[in-house]
């Protein structure tokens, strides 16, 4: 160990006879750079929130200022030595010269021992107001056509506010979006592994962007297939412009009868029933979707259906609030869903709203989010598919966002109060009203002083401004032009259809997040914007496009992919779908029982009327069994990953022995029952059972097997068509969207 300290020191000193023909090194843009590439400033290190070993940095060295202190300054100027650099503690630690539990993280002699040793020997000057500031880094290549096997070397260049630029490949940090498609080492060279749209992540200083790449499938798809392929709109010509460029081939159109199930359940989340199925085939072949499409969107249960999307979104938990509050937090969203309010002033009224939560129902916003910061982060959740939660204590780690940005952003809402408010509102009726005050800020725990109150990289509003600064923040956030605000709600929606977002997770819209085909996205956002948020137009134009129209079913020169829409990918129906499908095609109802508010001394019994379908209730705080099993969202969190479509084998059980499906099956006054009543045969019962269901006839091998076992069963009519309706609520065709 001696000898390797005095090789070290005798390296530093040599050095530091040079260093005054060196360049200054510059403590904000190169030892931040050399400690975070080392990773010293990593949570799992000197970053983490109580440090490590009595030494503390920033994480990802968000905080110069500080950090210089901590080095500096702090444990009486141990931790660098002027006159002999070597011996300084930064230096000595992670080479080994000492010991050190994080192990080696820096070479002797490497280029980054180099930067931290001149920085020293140059004296140590702290960062200053004068420092060229990083306004972006770009990389080269921006988008690269590979194949399987290839490399491709990343380089990343900084640009100053001063006008310089920088090669920082060497600090800059690299992760993989998919690793399926390629993978990225340390140094930025990235090795493709499978085809598909990837993107390397790249990091340095707070900034990111993103290294495209596009490796083609090994499919020879002839020319002629992609031009003769059949378009409706924008839609369908930028979906197989990538898929030309994919090598993948789209899937012919659906059938009919695939068509409505499809529609008729991703639009107003139900079976499409009897009535509707006649009129659908009544309709000329080349008009039944488009008018379909009109019927849907025009629907009663349209509007339950989205009202429920939204409330998720809302997070509309009875748990949180009491019954009356529940309700006018509803019926005030089912209203504004019923007369197809723009989702721009949807949100607006949200942001602004102000009264008693009884009789705006808006105000509810503000019940389940009762401090500046959860108004914030909910907001930006809901309304941009942003997390910005991890800058509340330091800049974010994958994002642009600091935590200047995320208080100033908070102290839009530090004006907002509340007469009722107090824990869970369990004083009183539970109302709460909600007004804003003249004065009051939010102070950023870091300063000790309040940020100027300003939205996402948007100008700061004046600290005397008397108007509420929730106004400035529902036009900065609704604006057109906002980079969030429609690509958000258009993700959301295009999810609703496809089973996935362009974006994925549906809520999570980071830069460092990108979309499968980003121009589609932006030219759908776009459709929004100039449809002036009328949300049924995007439906519209989903619903019309051959894209969505594909038929399940993969072709050997798609069966590979599952993101790039070369196919309709089936999912299972969301958990309240489902429940209402089993009781449509039964003919059935389900009672649900609200939980009590906590705290409170009742369970509400007859807070849902008899009949009351499962899309149409208030809020998640019910006693369901079966919808829990199923995934429903609990509305805990401001989060799409609260619902659950992922199978399991409770579910396969419970369907199979459970109460739920089998007390319905044996209910003597289900359709089944009523049917025998009527005088059907087995044929007409069980024809009848396909189209409610599945919307569509048995074949003769299955009207054949189905009656054979139905005689098996002698006279007992009642249970022989029990087991064959189990066997077709039970299958994967029924529980499936396709």
């Amino acid at each position: 160990m001696h000898r390797i300290t005095t090789c070290v020191f005798f390296l530093a000193a040599c050095i530091t006879a040079c260093a005054d023909d060196a360049h200054p090194i510059s403590f904000r843009n190169d030892v931040q750079s050399v400690l975070t590439k080392s990773g010293c400033n990593m949570g799992a290190c000197h970053g983490a929130l109580a440090g490590k070993g009595g030494f503390r940095l920033s994480l990802k060295g968000y905080d110069s200022d500080a950090d210089y202190i901590a080095i500096a300054r702090q444990a009486r100027g141990r931790r660098i030595e002027m006159a002999d650099p070597g011996r300084s503690l930064i230096l000595a630690k992670p080479t080994g010269a000492l010991p050190h539990k994080g192990g080696i993280k820096l070479q002797a002699g490497s280029a980054d021992y180099d930067v931290l040793a001149q920085w020293i020997a140059n004296g140590a000057a702290p960062p200053t107001d004068a420092d060229a500031k990083l306004v972006r880094i770009s990389v080269s290549p921006e988008n690269a056509l590979l194949s399987p096997g290839d490399t491709s070397s990343i380089a990343v260049t900084g640009h100053y506010d001063d006008g310089t630029t920088k090669d920082v490949t060497h600090w800059s940090q690299f992760t993989a979006t998919d690793e399926a498609v390629a993978s990225v080492d340390g140094d930025g060279t990235a090795l493709v592994r499978g085809s598909g749209e990837g993107a390397v992540l790249v990091w340095f200083g707070s900034k990111i962007a993103l290294a495209r790449m596009t490796v083609p499938y090994p499919f020879d798809v002839p020319e002629s297939v992609f031009a003769d392929a059949p378009r409706t709109n924008f839609i369908d010509e930028l979906n197989l412009e990538q898929l030309k460029t994919l090598h993948l081939s789209p899937s012919p159109r659906c059938d009919d009868d695939e068509y409505l199930r499809r529609a008729t359940v991703d639009t107003i989340g139900r079976l499409p029933n009897d009535g509707e199925r006649e009129a659908y085939f009544a309709d000329t072949a080349d008009q039944r979707r488009a008018r379909l499409t009109d019927r849907l969107l025009a629907s009663e249960d349209y509007v339950d259906y989205w009202t429920y999307k939204w409330s998720d979104v809302l997070v509309i938990n009875g748990t949180r609030l009491r019954p009356i509050a529940v309700k006018s937090y509803y019926q005030w969203l089912h209203h504004a869903v019923e007369q197809n309010q723009p989702w721009d002033e949807i949100v607006r009224e949200i942001l602004t709203a102000k009264g008693k939560s009884d009789e705006h129902g808006a105000t509810n916003f503000y019940a389940l989010n009762q401090s500046p910061e959860d108004m914030t982060e909910n907001a930006c959740q809901a309304f941009l598919g942003l997390s910005i939660g991890c800058a509340k204590c330091h800049n974010h780690p994958l994002e642009k966002w600091t935590n200047d940005q995320y208080y100033a952003m908070a102290n839009l809402f530090a004006r907002v109060r509340a007469k009722g408010w107090g824990g869970d509102g369990r004083n009183g009726d539970g109302l709460r009203t909600v007004y804003v005050s003249a004065s009051g800020d939010l102070i950023q725990p870091k300063t000790g002083k309040p940020q100027p109150p300003a939205p996402l990289d948007a100008e700061p509003l004046a600290f005397d401004d008397p108007s509420d600064r929730r106004d400035a923040l529902a036009d900065w956030l609704t604006d057109a032009d906002n980079p969030y605000f429609a690509r958000a709600i258009t993700n959301r929606v295009w999810a609703n259809f496809f089973g996935r977002g362009l974006v994925e997770q549906v809520d999570d819209l980071r830069a460092s997040n990108p979309a499968s085909n980003e121009p589609l996205l932006a030219a759908a956002a776009q459709h929004v914007i100039d449809a002036k948020f009328d949300l049924k137009q995007l439906m519209r134009a989903i619903l019309a496009s051959e894209t969505y129209q594909r038929s399940s079913l993969p072709l050997p020169e798609n069966a590979d992919e599952q993101k790039y829409l070369s196919r309709y990918y089936p999912r299972r129906m969301m958990a309240e779908v489902l429940l209402d499908s089993i009781d449509q095609t039964l003919g059935t109802v389900t009672s649900f029982t609200r939980l009590a508010f906590p705290g409170a001394d009742f369970q509400d019994t007859d807070f849902y009327e008899k009949g009351t379908r499962a899309i149409e209730l208030y809020d998640s705080s019910v006693d369901s069994y079966f919808l829990q099993t199923f995934g429903r969202n609990p509305r805990e969190i401001t989060c799409e990953c609260e619902r659950s479509s992922e199978p399991s084998m409770v579910q396969v059980l419970h369907l199979s022995n459970g109460n739920t499906l089998n007390g319905k099956l044996e209910d003597k006054e289900n359709f089944i029952g009523k049917q025998i009543e009527a005088g059907a045969d087995d044929a007409a019962i069980i024809e009848s059972l396909f189209q409610r269901a599945l919307v569509r006839s048995p074949t003769a091998d299955e009207m054949k097997s189905l009656l054979d076992v139905a005689r098996e069963y002698g006279d007992d009519r009642a249970t022989a068509l029990q087991d064959v309706a189990w066997s077709i609520l039970t299958s994967t065709e029924f529980a499936f969207n396709h």
